[in-house]
């Protein structure tokens, strides 16, 4: 089977893609070079301000960032992978949330347990470290308060680094980070946009974005971005709404000093959302195979989720070059879910045999952080450097509670579901996590010029962990270290290699109900980067080894006495290569190609997750036809390769369940009416392809063939 292959032919497997990537890579040289260097930009980084080019509007790549390091560098200087999304890509390809931007990121693969849950994996591990402006929020993997959910239109930018980031994130997987990057009130005359979408699932969606000066000279600025959203689905019954608002002051309050004060708000209402999915097996061990828009939930279900989030900036600059800048933020996330999911093995011909059990679920999460560094150059040796220190505090709130009804067997032909069973007599509400957690850290990393073609970034952060509550007390600290090289080959590109720790606390517990310790490990990584026209377009291959012990691997048995699945702690390793170009071919043409492959085993080979994918690629390309100026087409290809579980408890016992390889295929094309107003279309799934978004115990099916038309008018 696949997932019992030796580490030998596991290396092979790694070998062929690493090697076409490097000749792919070198063999870009002639092709971008005659194609732009015409059109060679100067960029210049401000200090509070990742990115600033006179193509930010409508590149895809982005030329300097702060992600990973909060220093402002280039890609090519970040010794590690990292994927920018900038706002124009998102638009082109119609990535409406977090979770759309991460479905069609290099690397990143989406794992959709249900209509409305999703986890993201990167490198065979989970990704639980999400940012906004560079603060952390640490999000379980148990308890849905629509992290990825929340709507893109807010943010300019959203950052991946992918690999351990624990110099920016303190605790986390050695998976990927996820910085989202709001929108600000940068515009000293009035500005702004509307949209307006319909589509397929009766949906329609409206978005404003304006900005307006506040004084006649302009130094204080508000901005507001708006939107409501309805649709249906593909599953029948299914309805969601969607609102959301962003308020945000920006205040220049002397020509050094600015401040940021802002809100955001967001909420969800879904009616007869899926818990989980529908049957694999039938009674007799046959496959089943339901109806795409086959909808488990009952029809009194419904998932509704409210965010709340205040923060304010402070950033000062310095005449020596130095900046400073402190950041608070407080939200408030609640959920309220009421849901039901059949298990078990409904009979072929009757249907009879479909077990539901049902879930009330309530919990709100608050979060204080407050996070303040600097960072700037010095002079060593007779040659300029860049440092930059920090420190930042986290408490994080989680109240969770839970309801249920006995399950009981339906007493229909569950072939025939439609929804319509009732209530049970829900039990009293249990408090199933009362925690606070506190995270402290302090930061610190330099980067030294050793020589001009070579650099070295070290730095180090320390965290200080702690969790008290309903699962007893925790506590762990760890200083973990970070060191890269980048050597500049010459202008075009540069080769890298880094080193990192990493540092990850558990909640989960093992069959004698005993709380594992915490992830630890090692994670290396080396590559290539190329740059062309001053970072419009880059590239990077790389290859990485992730060692980890104490991980938490599901053992699908039950922690004594609960229902609580009970997980045990395994070595793993995770070995891969990575593969990435980004930005303009031509000022008409952008593209993003990203593949990426990856094998984690543990110590005698048994897969890690082999229900994630292991092996992606993913194109997407939009084109400004010359002839016809007003005309942008382009569209994408997704595709992965096949994906298994085994030890899958089905009707005959423990077996094994696989998905073989797929691919999508999407397209659009904007037409620019007049120089304000443009129209857009997508279309997701052009063939129509049938495929699971999950399979295991039970199966979710992904989209069908679904098309969206816009119009956007700028002012």
């Amino acid at each position: 089977m696949p997932h019992h292959r030796t580490a030998a032919s596991s290396a092979r497997s790694l070998f062929k893609p690493t090697l076409a990537a490097l000749l792919v890579l070198s063999a870009l040289q002639p092709v971008f070079a005659a194609e732009t260097s015409e059109n060679t930009l100067t960029v210049e980084a401000k200090a509070g301000d990742s990115a600033a080019s006179p193509t930010a509007d409508t590149d895809y790549s982005i030329p300097v960032t702060t992600a990973g390091t909060k220093m402002p560098l280039a890609l090519r200087d970040i010794p590690q992978s990292a994927t920018i999304v900038s706002k124009q890509r998102m638009q082109d390809q119609a990535l409406q949330s977090i979770g759309d931007v991460l479905t069609n990121t290099t690397g990143v693969s989406a794992f959709n347990i249900d209509s409305d849950r999703a986890s993201y994996w990167s490198r065979g591990y989970l990704i639980n470290n999400y940012l906004t402006d560079g603060i952390p929020t640490v999000v379980d993997d148990i308890w849905d308060f629509g992290d990825t959910a929340a709507d893109t239109a807010i943010y300019d930018r959203i950052e991946i680094i992918r690999g351990a980031n624990s110099l920016m994130t303190g605790s986390g997987y050695p998976s990927a980070s996820v910085n989202m990057v709001r929108k600000h009130a940068d515009s000293k005359v009035l500005t702004g946009s509307l949209s307006a979408e319909t589509g397929s699932w009766d949906k329609q969606r409206y978005v404003g974005d304006v900005t307006v000066p506040l004084n006649e000279e302009g130094t204080v600025r508000a901005r507001a971005i708006g939107g409501y959203q309805e649709n249906d689905s593909w599953l029948d019954r299914y309805h969601k709404r969607k609102r959301f608002l962003t308020t945000v002051l920006d205040a220049d309050l002397t020509d050094s000093t600015t401040l940021s004060l802002g809100w955001d708000f967001q909420q969800t209402e879904a009616r007869d959302p899926s818990w989980g999915g529908i049957p694999t097996w039938y009674s007799n061990g046959d496959r089943t195979h339901y109806d795409r828009s086959f909808n488990a939930a009952p029809d009194w279900s419904y998932s509704d989720k409210q965010s709340n989030k205040i923060f304010a900036t402070v950033a000062q600059k310095f005449d020596n070059g130095w900046q400073a800048q402190v950041t608070g933020t407080h939200s408030k996330t609640t959920f309220d879910t009421k849901l039901m999911y059949p298990y078990g093995y409904p009979d072929k011909d009757t249907g009879q045999g479909a077990v539901l059990y049902s879930g009330w679920n309530k919990g709100t999460r608050n979060v204080n952080s407050v996070d303040l560094y600097a960072n700037g150059p010095f002079e060593l040796l007779g040659r300029s450097h860049e440092l930059m220190v920090g420190g930042s505090y986290s408490r994080q709130q989680n109240y969770f509670m839970n309801s249920s009804f006995t399950a009981a067997t339906y007493d229909g032909n569950y072939n025939d579901w439609d929804g319509n069973t009732a209530q049970g007599d829900w039990s009293d509400w249990a408090v199933e996590d009362d925690d606070t957690i506190r995270q402290k850290s302090a930061y610190a990393a330099a980067r030294f010029s050793l020589a001009d073609p070579l650099s070295l970034l070290v730095g180090a952060r320390y965290t200080d962990w702690s969790a008290v509550g309903t699962s007893g007390t925790k506590s762990a600290d760890k200083i973990a270290p970070y060191a890269g090289l980048t050597y500049d080959i010459n202008d075009t590109y540069s080769a890298y290699a880094s080193y990192t720790t990493i540092f990850q606390p558990q909640s989960t517990r093992d069959t004698n109900a005993n709380y594992l310790g915490p992830v630890k490990g090692k994670s290396y990584e080396a590559g290539l980067k190329g740059d062309w026209a001053n970072s419009r377009l880059t590239a990077t291959v790389s290859v990485f080894r992730t060692e980890q012990k104490n991980l938490g691997v599901n053992t699908y048995g039950f922690v004594t006495g609960t229902t609580e699945y009970a997980y045990a702690a395994v070595d793993s390793v995770s070995r891969g290569v990575e593969f990435e170009v980004n930005g303009a071919l031509t000022d008409n043409w952008q593209m993003t190609f990203g593949a990426s492959r990856y094998v984690a085993e543990q110590p005698d080979g048994t897969a890690v997750k082999p229900e994630v994918p292991r092996t992606t690629a993913k194109l997407f390309t939009s084109y400004r036809l010359p002839m016809l100026q007003d005309l942008t087409v382009g569209g994408g290809v997704n595709w992965q390769n096949h994906t298994w579980q085994d030890d899958v408890y089905g009707p005959q016992g423990y077996t094994y369940v696989e998905q073989g390889s797929y691919t999508l295929v999407n397209l659009f094309s904007r037409y620019q009416v007049t120089k304000q107003l443009s129209v857009q279309a997508n279309i997701n799934n052009l063939f129509d392809k049938e495929y699971y978004d999950y399979l295991g115990t039970y199966a979710v099916y992904g989209a069908p063939r679904n098309f969206s038309v816009s119009a956007n008018y700028t002012f």
